[in-house]
């Protein structure tokens, strides 16, 4: 380390790290000292810096310097100060450390005027309402960045940061339109859908990966483990070989190599692996006191996949300070990109059986669309407006006390038809969401301002024919899933699972799927996070193959409606009984804990101690429709006592889980598959599907259209005999093949006797579900 460079690639939280920076030198220095390693030398010069902030530089620089000096005196005395005292080695770079660029224009439209768009902070009074709108004269100018590319790091042996927390949803509004453009045009692998810190992370596993760096160590937000950013550490932890993609990574990543490319290494990208995390972790944000959670990982080179430590926060005690103190248990073993060690959910497969039953719920944006019950009869002429105006469901709405909102829904009625045939709603949607929708940046937004910008027409419909649907919050303590009316439009904030059969209510509400469902899933802040895409379908659902009767059957429906009703009839019965209020005592029931008065209050309103008797009647009930009933008395063990037995309970369950989904999948390969709604499903294969989430409408919408680029006829093969290869047969036909394919254009690719076509259809569907392909309306096209 005597003579390791180290970069910090951001430095707005110097200060804090201050005293560990001088606890680190004064060790290099004893253990210099106690080898003989007076020849190498320590200076400032090893450590660099990149910083936006010009002050903030300075700054940095300087409290280096203060650092290194008090090390140094504490060292070596007073008498060892050279003169000058403090150098201007230019440790930090003020500048982006992502993207690089000459300068910026103003940024025209096509008649050549600049783009503007609302600074979004200025407001003004509405004259009809009296309520705050944005103000339309507050304009800011939009940029073009001139000549935009990657920024290039100086060469380092260890990089260290805490990149800018930006969620991917915030980054045009918080860095700019022009600026977004400008650094997704140059990052053009890096999914629209990973927040701003993910580009750090990136270019820090690259250089790893590539050995220009030994090790980097990141601090993120623990959003990280989400779908959206965990595409990225999956892709790092993937091994990737030599070639072009070695020589042009080097290339972005070393000084001075971007215009010539000339004299570059040919490396090989080298197996990184994860060798310390903390996948959740308290943090107060320096620059606003705010309370966040955070992760840490340490990425190394290595030639196999290395064994990791993974920490886990246990306890946290808050300080008056607002810090906390947290303790940490250790693991160790091969960290996967989840940040856990149990099950790898980047090896799952999304089933064909579980599509187009699950969808994260509608964005209305603009609260005008939204309605009290008290302000429903203010917007509504009382005419028959009950087919727009419809029950809305929040997470929030789900867990505590329910609003009884409705919503506004015109889809997918035109604006002069609404007027006319809605002139109340219209007029109220008019004066209270077109003002801000008029000023949105999306111009299709703005068009189409009475409308929901996410209407999802593949939910309604899954919901059409269903008496009722389960929902449950995306984010949230418990995963609670309930019925409700097939009329209520569930918000961004709910899953909404198209299905009215008491079944599939009983099995997510059981234990394996909970299970699941924690460890396949993400977390928001401190909470678990419902993620449909990775959670539900790749969840196998039992089945006659694992043991399911229909006695079996019966028994899991009667108790989902009994769970169901009776979780319901309390809150009917009691305004202050919340479901969380109801699971935060069931919790404490469980594990022994003392019950205080109010817990016991809602322990008497929610009857949950018979709260508890459903779940463990229907967890002795799923178990065994796995077959799986050897696990059931260590999974119902809350209490301390029963901590190490329980956590061997859910890794055997994870390991069966994950086992059963590689089954499953292969069945489907072969052509069985085990729909959850046959009929609507089967129904629905020629029709569309719900897309990729990915967390940014435009870039979906964007996708969509973007033409495919014309290449050469793909020529008439042999159709393989094993179906691993006919997989990829049919893959690589879509992937060559400009036109849309419809059945008969994939079978005339082939030749082949017997009936191997009948096994195209499921083909498809398998690589449809791995996003592989996609169908539209002129046929299948590669995704």
């Amino acid at each position: 380390c005597g003579s390791g460079n180290f970069l910090y690639v951001t430095l707005e939280h110097l200060k804090r790290l201050e005293g560990e920076v001088l606890d680190q030198l004064h060790a290099l220095g004893e253990s210099q000292s106690r080898l003989g390693l007076e020849g190498e030398t320590v200076t400032l010069q090893q450590l660099r810096g990149i910083e936006l902030n010009e002050r903030a530089a300075a700054l940095a620089e300087l409290v280096l310097w203060i650092g290194f000096l008090q090390w140094h005196i504490r060292t070596f005395g007073n008498a060892s100060v050279a003169e000058p005292v403090v150098h201007d080695y230019g440790n930090i770079d003020h500048r982006d450390a992502v993207l690089a660029y000459d300068g910026v224009v103003p940024m025209r439209d096509a008649a050549g005027a600049v783009v503007t768009r609302w600074d979004g902070v200025s407001f003004k009074v509405h004259p009809v309402t009296g309520e705050q709108v944005p103000d339309e004269a507050a304009q800011v100018p939009q940029w073009t960045y001139v000549n935009p590319r990657q920024a290039v790091w100086p060469a380092a042996d260890f990089i260290v940061g805490n990149p800018p927390f930006i969620g991917n949803k915030r980054m045009r509004d918080a860095l700019g339109d022009g600026y977004v453009q400008a650094l997704r045009g140059v990052w053009t692998d890096m999914p629209e859908s990973a927040d701003f810190v993910m580009y750090w992370w990136q270019r820090a596993a690259d250089c790893v990966r590539f050995g220009l760096t030994r090790r980097f160590g990141l601090i993120t937000t623990n959003s990280l483990t989400q779908t959206f950013n965990r595409r990225v550490v999956d892709r790092a932890l993937a091994e990737v070989g030599a070639g072009g993609e070695a020589g042009q990574a080097v290339a972005l990543m070393l000084p001075n190599t971007q215009k010539s490319g000339a004299g570059l290494p040919r490396p090989v990208a080298g197996k990184l692996s994860l060798v310390f995390a903390i996948p959740d972790h308290p943090w107060v944000d320096s620059s606003d006191g705010a309370a966040v959670r955070i992760a840490m990982t340490v990425g190394q080179r290595s030639s196999t996949n290395a064994s990791g430590r993974l920490l886990y926060a246990v306890e946290e005690q808050v300080r008056d300070d607002g810090e906390a103190n947290v303790k940490l248990i250790e693991q160790a073993g091969l960290i996967h990109a989840n940040l856990d060690l149990r099950i790898n959910t980047s090896g799952l497969t999304e089933l064909v059986a579980n599509r187009g039953v699950a969808f994260t719920g509608m964005y209305p944006l603009g609260q005008g669309f939204v309605l009290l019950p008290q302000d429903a009869s203010k917007a509504s002429a009382g005419n028959d407006e009950a087919d727009v105006l419809k029950p809305f469901v929040t997470a929030r709405d789900l867990t505590q006390q329910n609003r009884h909102a409705f919503v506004i829904d015109f889809w997918p009625r035109e604006e002069h038809v609404v007027r006319r045939d809605y002139p109340a709603l219209y007029q109220w949607v008019l004066t209270r969401v077109k003002p801000e929708r008029d000023l949105n940046p999306v111009e299709e937004r703005r068009r189409n301002w009475w409308l929901f910008t996410r209407p999802i027409p593949p939910l309604r419909n899954a919901l059409s024919s269903l008496r009722c649907y389960i929902a449950v919050p995306r984010t949230a303590k418990f995963f609670s899933f309930q019925f409700v009316s097939p009329r209520t439009v569930p918000d961004t904030s709910v899953v909404a699972i198209a299905s009215d059969d008491s079944f599939h209510l009983g099995v997510l509400s059981s234990q394996p799927h909970l299970v699941w469902a924690r460890e396949t899933g993400g977390t928001l802040e401190d909470r678990p996070r419902y993620q449909h895409k990775l959670t539900f379908n790749s969840f196998p659902f039992p089945s006659d193959d694992t043991g399911l009767t229909p006695a079996l059957t019966d028994r899991i429906r009667q108790l989902a409606e009994q769970l169901d009703a009776h979780r319901k009839a309390r809150q009917a019965a009691h305004e202050g009984v919340t479901l969380t209020g109801m699971y935060n005592v069931l919790d404490k029931l469980r594990s022994g804990e003392a019950l205080t008065a109010k817990d016991k209050l809602i322990h008497e309103q929610g009857l949950v101690s018979v709260l508890r008797t459903l779940h463990d009647d229907l967890d002795t009930a799923v178990l065994d429709a796995y077959g799986w009933g050897d696990l059931r008395v260590a999974l119902a063990d809350h209490t301390p006592a029963g901590a190490e037995a329980r956590a061997g309970a859910v890794e055997t369950l994870l390991e069966r889980l994950v086992a059963l989904n590689a089954k499953r999948a292969a069945e489907e390969a072969a052509g069985t598959v085990r729909w959850l709604r046959p009929e609507f499903q089967l129904r629905q294969r020629g029709g569309d599907q719900a897309s990729i989430e990915t967390g940014d409408e435009e870039a979906e919408a964007a996708h969509a259209a973007a033409p495919v680029a014309a290449v050469a006829p793909v020529a008439k093969r042999p159709w393989p005999t094993g179906l691993p290869e006919q997989i990829k047969a049919v893959a690589d036909v879509l992937t060559h093949t400009p036109a849309a394919q419809g059945l008969a254009d994939l079978e005339a690719r082939f030749t082949a006797r017997g009936r191997w076509r009948e096994r195209l259809p499921v083909i498809l569907d398998t690589l449809e579900a791995l996003g592989r392909a996609r169908r539209d309306a002129a046929g299948w096209r590669a995704a």
